[in-house]
């Protein structure tokens, strides 16, 4: 070997050893060097960055590396002034790791943060400031550092939202020698919405706050907001963005129409609930899945997911009821809760209590309405979109009208409710149709469409016991628009047109004669029992304007009367004013073939004779009455003038109302 290369070699060996010397000492220093020194200096340069105070108050330690962990034993951020709580953070110590190349690019990631004992304050304005962004600027959502994994021994954490009505302190307790076993436990209480609120539950020992760590640690909760409870337990893999949920939980509450408050959900007004089932969230999706549970005494069952990808969020999904009870109903539409309807069920006769009570009413009897005047908020339908189909097997309890299963598809856009298609069984037929709502104007806007089908008549009125032996099928339509915030509003406002048609079938007679007040006949079948008479044909139709409905039509013929009908009745007031003329076709004694008049309100009707022209019938028979009193019944006599009516020409002029137009032809004959 050369002098030169010899040369060469020893300069090599040398320059490697020093380096190697260096490298040594580098470490020596980052291992051994006094962090400590440089606490002020660090202090004051975070500080003056964040412009609040920052400070390590016992102890600094740093081990270097791409990825450098930090420890510091007393740690204090302070919040900014506008901060109703002083510390952003204060811990008694604090270990996180912090990655150095987006340091130095001017972004903070931490991996890991483990605090000790810490106080944690975190506030966010309506306007966007908020505590936890790490800048002079709290409004800038970048300078919010990204946190991946939160260790917490023992601490608090206090969380204020004036836009979520929340105030909310939170308790955590860290149980080491429960590791794998949901160690962490904490208690929460406060204000969430406005409403009280309190939680407890227990979850893994390291919380994951990053989108991008997929391991799910479990989680369990026991909540209370208001008069809702919660209860889930199952995992969760992003706790900051409530990702990667999936759980079973137990839901429970006075009114489905409260968590709209809670969680921005519009769900209609229902009877106190309580649903269970699984809860999935991929993404902005939340899915509610093997929904069962109840509502009021209804069943409910199926799956709805809740998207908040959009700017307005969509519910969609199905649902449906094996047996629905119809008074759970009642707060959907507007109607008083059973509760409070019991006091307008009429009372017996017979009982003294009773009969104290209903004469203390009768004098706002008159006055009680019977169409739901309760306001719906409809301002809530452009909370959302929706387009969910809802179903019920078997409807029961209905006083009313005799539904027997139902369905509706629901669909929301823009602040427009489309039920549509509606369709509901009723006694033996059908009710079928659409109902829109557009919330936008003020006061809402309503159109509905229904088409009757095939009716049958003896199932029609079944507290009637007379109407049971009737029989023939009804077809009828409503055509109506309005506006207004209840649907008595709605109604009391509407336009359109309303008609109802009847072809052959058969009727129970002593309906008639109490109608037409044909006392030999009803004293016959008191005795003797009803009879039914054919219906040649039946048809009523009205044209309505601005809540008042103008009879077109009403005619009613059979074997044995015709009845004309005029009047109108009043959905604004609801109030009645319709006239019956009755034309006997038969010979009979004690006929007072004079006008029925039908009055009062929806609440009270009333029903008689018209006075004025029974009087002079009855001045007749009592004239005749002084000469002989048998010749008083020859005044009563009535010889039958009523003639059969055109029936193809009662349906026909029926049929020319803008809604009767729309009947089909099978509903005439």
């Amino acid at each position: 070997m050369t002098n030169n290369a010899l040369f060469h070699s020893t300069v090599l060996r040398r320059t490697l050893a020093g380096i190697g010397v260096l490298l040594v000492v580098l470490l020596l220093v980052a291992l051994f060097f006094p962090w400590d020194m440089l606490r002020g200096p660090i202090n004051r340069h975070v500080s003056e960055q964040l412009g609040r105070r920052f400070e390590i108050t016992r102890h600094l330690s740093v081990q270097l590396g791409r990825t450098a962990t930090v420890r510091a034993d007393g740690v204090e951020i302070a919040n900014p002034e506008w901060a109703s709580k002083p510390y952003l953070v204060k811990a008694t110590a604090a270990e996180f790791d912090i990655r150095l190349l987006p340091l130095l690019l001017g972004r903070i990631e931490l991996p890991r943060i483990a605090l000790t004992e810490p106080q944690i304050g975190l506030q966010i304005e309506p306007d966007g400031r908020r505590t936890w962004a790490l800048s002079r600027d709290t409004s800038d959502e970048g300078s919010v550092p990204r946190i991946d994994a939160l260790i917490i021994d023992k601490g608090t954490v206090d969380y204020q939202s004036a836009a979520q009505g929340a105030n909310i302190h939170v308790q955590f307790s860290l149980a080491r020698e429960l590791q794998g076993q949901l160690p962490l436990s904490y208690k929460a209480a406060g204000k969430w919405q406005g409403e009280p609120f309190n939680a407890s539950g227990r979850t893994g020992g390291v919380l994951q706050l990053s989108k991008d760590r997929v391991a799910p640690f479990p989680i369990e909760v026991d909540a209370v907001a208001g008069k809702t409870s919660l209860k889930a337990k199952g995992s969760i893999s992003n706790l900051a963005e409530l990702a990667g949920v999936d759980a079973t939980f137990d839901l429970q509450g006075r009114n489905l129409e409260e968590l709209y408050r809670l969680l921005g959900v519009v769900l209609p007004s229902t009877p106190p609930y309580k649903l269970r089932g699984k809860l999935a969230k991929h993404g902005k999706v939340w899915a509610a899945t093997q929904i069962q549970g109840t509502l009021g005494n209804s069943d409910l069952s199926g799956a709805l997911s809740f998207d908040q990808s959009a700017a307005v969020p969509l519910l969609t999904g199905k649902v449906q009821s094996r047996l629905l009870d119809f008074a759970d109903l009642a707060p959907v539409i507007g109607l008083d809760q059973p509760e409070k309807a019991a006091a307008n069920v009429p009372v017996s006769k017979t009982d003294p209590d009773s009969v104290a009570q209903s004469n203390k009413s009768v004098a706002t009897g008159t006055t009680r309405k019977v169409l739901p005047a309760a306001a719906l908020d409809v301002t809530r339908l452009q909370a959302m979109n929706a387009d969910v189909i809802y179903s019920a097997a078997d409807i029961r309890h209905v006083e009313v009208l005799p539904l027997d299963k139902g369905s509706v598809h629901v669909k929301l856009k823009a602040g427009v409710l489309q039920l549509e298609p509606v369709s509901l069984g009723i006694a033996g037929g059908t009710v079928a149709g659409s109902i829109r709502i557009d919330s936008n104007p003020v006061p809402a806007v309503f159109s509905t469409r229904l088409d009757l089908r095939a009716v049958q008549l003896n199932q029609l009125f079944p507290a009637i016991e007379t109407s049971k032996s009737s029989l023939g099928k009804i077809s009828g339509q409503l055509d109506l628009k309005g506006r207004g915030n209840s649907l008595a509003q709605m109604l009391g406002t509407s336009s359109g047109d309303v008609a109802v048609l009847m072809g052959k079938g058969e009727i129970s007679n002593i309906l008639l004669e109490f109608m037409g007040l044909d006392g030999g006949e009803v004293i016959k079948f008191l005795v003797r029992g009803d009879r039914n008479v054919q219906l040649r044909c039946a048809a009523a139709a009205f044209g309505v304007n601005r809540g008042l409905m103008t009879t077109k039509t009403i005619v009613l013929d059979t074997a044995d009367t015709v009845i004309n009908g005029r009047g109108t009745v009043n959905l604004a007031d609801e109030t009645l004013d319709l006239v019956l003329d009755p034309a006997p076709k038969d010979r009979s004694i004690l006929s007072f073939r004079s006008p029925l008049k039908i009055g009062g309100t929806f609440a009270s009707p009333s029903a008689g004779p018209d006075k004025g022209a029974l009087a002079g019938r009855a001045a007749i028979a009592v004239g005749l009455g002084v000469i002989n009193p048998l010749l008083a019944l020859a005044a009563t006599i009535e010889t039958g003038p009523g003639q059969n009516e055109n029936c193809t020409a009662i349906l026909a002029r029926a049929a020319n109302s803008s809604a009767g137009s729309r009947m089909p032809a099978s509903a005439t004959k």
